[in-house]
């Protein structure tokens, strides 16, 4: 498994448009080779913003690095740059290869 995550630091009163920029997005994900599933996770809210997390499971890094490269990826951020105004900072890429993993089924 290959893990990216992006970290978003949004202005507070913002969190409202933040959301609505993503669950109104065209995603794609669902038909592009290897994607396994993605989560928008809310966090912790502060004097200078609140932190949100997306994370998207892919099967592998080579599937993650072609869809990149796609039309389907292109259309998913086509317009992202018009948003800064609801942004603290710069969002932060973090990419993970699975080390291990243990889940519910392996357990029953």
């Amino acid at each position: 498994m290959y893990l990216t995550m992006n970290r978003f630091k949004v202005k507070p009163g913002q969190e409202a448009a933040f959301e609505a920029v993503w669950t109104g997005r065209d995603s794609q994900l669902p038909s592009v080779p290897g994607f396994v599933s993605f989560h928008l996770m809310k966090g912790a809210t502060t004097e200078t913003h609140t932190l949100y997390a997306s994370h998207t499971m892919w099967r592998s890094e080579a599937d993650f690095t072609a869809w990149t490269k796609s039309e389907a990826f292109r259309s998913a951020h086509r317009g992202a740059g018009g948003h800064g105004d609801i942004y603290a900072d710069r969002p932060e890429l973090e990419l993970f290869i699975s080390v291990q993993v243990i889940d519910a089924q392996a357990a029953a």
